[in-house]
């Protein structure tokens, strides 16, 4: 399968809604309740470009099969330095690399940017994206306990960073 990079497009965000879509509805990855409109998913993605961070999706045969992207990690000026980052891809195509080559290329957006670190926040249940953010470097730095509430359960946040200087 051969997987190209590429920068986000207004046509893409039927795909992305989907993904998004599917993991709020199926699991732990997303604390939201509510599936999103394609109108709520479009100003998610401008906000982030509107304000100078990257949204890039991985597609495969013209079809787009996951995306990264990452924005402020909070709202106050001084961690302007700090990003948060988000990497889905679809269910169908888990397993095939596809998420290394989009934390890849976050990371690197990030460090061309002179951003100095970034932030993962995890479901404590998500084990496997804790090891898929170790392998890139990334450490645990705390949890947050009971801090989401999602199918009938309380959920723990990771919170892992990756120093980018």
């Amino acid at each position: 399968m051969e997987i190209k990079l590429r920068a986000y497009k207004i046509e893409d965000t039927p795909a992305i809604l989907d993904i998004i879509n599917y993991n709020i509805l199926h699991s732990t990855a997303l604390y939201d309740y509510n599936i999103r409109t394609i109108e709520q998913q479009k100003l998610i993605l401008e906000d982030k470009l509107a304000k100078g961070f990257p949204v890039i999706v991985a597609e495969s045969e013209g079809i787009v099969i996951g995306f990264g992207m990452y924005s402020e990690f909070r709202f106050r000026e001084a961690y302007k330095f700090t990003v948060e980052h988000s990497v889905y891809v679809n269910e169908k195509y888990h397993g095939n690399g596809i998420g290394k080559l989009l934390l890849a290329e976050l990371i690197k957006l990030a460090k061309n940017q002179k951003l100095h670190t970034m932030v993962a926040v995890i479901d404590a249940e998500n084990q496997s994206s804790v090891e898929f953010h170790e392998k890139f470097g990334f450490k645990t730095v705390g949890i947050i306990k009971e801090s989401g509430y999602k199918f009938d359960r309380w959920l723990d946040s990771v919170f892992m960073q990756l120093i980018l200087e």
